[in-house]
């Protein structure tokens, strides 16, 4: 049975929003965010770690495991309390997925500095399609915020990205004899269009700063997508999508 919250001080809400804000939060609590029915139900179906659903009243929710906190709040207070424009009348908690130890391999995608949360979304989002593991370094925006799970469509409760610090990469990178391809706009970068990266490490960068010099001059080629001359360069999310394409195929 839900309990009935009223008032906005409330702690369980006043967690909520902390989560929502601070990812030094979520991590001291191991816990994130996530707002809108659709997320509810991957969570539901993919992720075992469903803590506390917050549900405007009204609303009807899916089947829920025994273990978890249910809340019901005036729809005015959802108002408040979601992120959206317009709530979907529902918002939760999750368990932060257990840190490992990275698992790299040939065939994966490495993102490099990727500070905006709706292109790692997206990204996120592209390589649960393909099936495409995804590495996490230098610094790229928190894969658990708000604004990232609702831009992965519930890809981080289906394939959770690893984290690893770059010197681990270029090490085991080594030791296993991986090859890191980076996108990157030199003369020295080959046609993506010709390449077989399917064994490959891929490099993609920051949004502003491409690839760090570091990785750059660790990698064993350089690709660059082609384009009209008059382009500077795409988008982090639609890059990475054609070179995952191309990871595959």
């Amino acid at each position: 049975m839900a309990e009935r919250i009223t008032s906005s001080q409330n702690s369980l809400l006043q967690h909520i929003r902390r989560l929502q804000t601070s990812r030094a939060y979520r991590e001291e609590c191991d816990e994130f965010v996530a707002d809108g029915f659709k997320l509810l139900e991957e969570a539901c179906k993919w992720y075992p770690h469903l803590k506390t659903v917050v549900i405007s009243e009204g609303e009807t929710l899916p089947a829920l495991p025994s273990s978890v906190r249910v809340a019901e709040i005036p729809s005015s207070l959802m108002h408040s309390l979601s992120s959206m424009k317009t709530p979907q009348g529902v918002i939760f908690t999750c368990a932060l997925p257990k840190r490992e130890t990275a698992e790299i391999r040939e065939g994966m995608l490495l993102l490099d500095r990727l500070q905006d949360p709706g292109n790692l979304g997206t990204i996120l989002r592209t390589a649960d399609a393909f099936d495409i593991p995804v590495l996490l370094t230098n610094g790229c925006a928190d894969p658990f915020s708000e604004k990232t799970v609702r831009a992965s469509m519930g890809a981080v409760f289906r394939t959770v990205p690893q984290r690893a610090e770059l010197s681990d990469v270029l090490r085991i990178c080594r030791e296993k004899e991986i090859r890191i391809t980076a996108t990157a706009l030199s003369e020295c970068a080959a046609d993506l269009r010709q390449a077989d990266i399917r064994n490959d490490l891929v490099v993609i960068g920051s949004e502003g700063q491409g690839i760090c010099q570091r990785l750059l001059e660790a990698s064993d080629r350089q690709l660059i997508i082609p384009m009209q001359p008059r382009c500077e360069s795409l988008n982090a999310a639609v890059a990475a999508a054609l070179v995952m394409w191309k990871m595959k195929y």
